[in-house]
């Protein structure tokens, strides 16, 4: 989509890992949590409401793709999927993997820690854990950034 530009919080916060048909895949740069978004990129859209019927469809197939992948690769106890936009009226679709040995289960992660970034080689090893040979084609492709 031509016009689309991302919000500059997700800007900020974000790592691009790779891009769906719809949807920027970004990991949020706090090591604390594997936590990613995914924004589709159709420009000032704040709700899923807001979307046609297929985009809808489409952004809820990607997530449930997603959301299988980061599970498996994470080896999570549960997903966490929520799009808030309170603080950043973009939307975005939060899919985090969460541990019940992480610094704030079971609450939500908002605020309970402050962010702590990835070290580079934090970021390429994520990076190569979507391009393994563990994820389908389809999905491996998608998320190659």
């Amino acid at each position: 989509m031509s016009n689309f530009v991302l919000h500059p919080d997700l800007e900020r916060d974000g790592v691009l890992i790779g891009n769906f048909q719809l949807s920027r895949v970004l990991l949020i740069n706090d090591s604390n949590y594997p936590w990613f978004v995914l924004i589709p990129e159709i420009p000032d859209t704040s709700d899923t409401i807001e979307l046609s019927k297929i985009e809808h469809e489409r952004l809820w197939e990607e997530s449930r793709i997603f959301g299988l992948a980061i599970m498996k690769l994470f080896n999570g106890d549960k997903l966490n999927v929520a799009s808030l936009g309170n603080m950043t009226p973009q939307l975005h679709v939060h899919h985090i993997v969460r541990y019940q040995s992480d610094p704030a289960w079971p609450a939500p992660i908002w605020g309970k820690h402050p962010m702590t970034p990835y070290s580079e080689l934090q970021l390429k090893r994520i990076r190569e854990l979507f391009t393994s040979a563990e994820l389908d084609n389809f999905t491996a492709a998608i998320c190659n950034g």
